[in-house]
């Protein structure tokens, strides 16, 4: 029980102040806002690393993702909301891509940002856009200090890659061709006709035959 204690020791009821639930209600809001922010940009970064070519550049040079391992997808509606895959290359299974057409969006991921001859891997949570855990290049350093250092430089360049993705993703989601383009491309490929549209009659063909 809450609130204050009354004479005969048990909890008063708790009023709280009618401007306090109302910003109360306008925080739940803005959180459920960049959560599904977070998860349209995760899906998105999904989408648009399959192909294994640059996502952007930072400081001139491609910066590539892949995402690896475990993947958490969750949707606010539907007769599942939440799901999980395990796997090398489960983040582009069909399993994924099916339940990605059903409504949910990546919530959780693990990839690996490749930028230049420096490797990072990074656990990404769609509610903050925080960086859950991560493993750093190899060291070059030798002694203590530097080091430490050089570790704090490496934690510092990963968390501009993580910005530079972000602002890639934010300039596409901000302009015209999201809703027109890059929505119904997203969903062709959900559904494995991308794939299709791109092969050609006699690949088609062939492709049936092996079914």
């Amino acid at each position: 029980m809450r609130g204050d204690v009354g004479i005969d020791g048990a909890a008063t009821e708790e009023k709280q102040d009618a401007a306090e639930v109302e910003r109360g209600k306008a925080r739940e809001a803005l959180l459920r806002g960049r959560t599904y922010l977070g998860r349209e940009f995760l899906t998105w970064l999904l989408w648009n690393s399959e192909s294994g070519e640059p996502v952007t550049e930072y400081e001139k040079v491609g910066l590539t993702v892949l995402l690896v391992g475990r993947i958490v997808l969750k949707g606010v509606s539907g007769e599942v909301n939440e799901l999980s895959a395990k796997g090398a290359m489960a983040p582009y299974s069909e399993q994924v891509k099916r339940a990605l057409d059903k409504g949910l969006l990546v919530h959780q991921a693990r990839m690996l940002l490749t930028h230049g001859e420096r490797a990072f891997e990074v656990s990404l949570d769609a509610e903050f856009l925080d960086i859950r855990a991560a493993k750093l290049p190899a060291l070059m350093s030798e002694d203590d200090d530097s080091q430490l250092a050089e570790r704090l430089a490496l934690t510092e360049q990963l968390s501009a890659l993580v910005n530079a993705l972000v602002e890639a993703f934010l300039v596409v989601r901000a302009g015209k061709a999201w809703t027109k383009q890059v929505v119904p491309a997203m969903k062709a490929w959900m559904r494995g006709e991308e794939e299709r549209q791109k092969l050609t009659p006699i690949q088609r063909a062939a492709n049936a035959r092996k079914r």
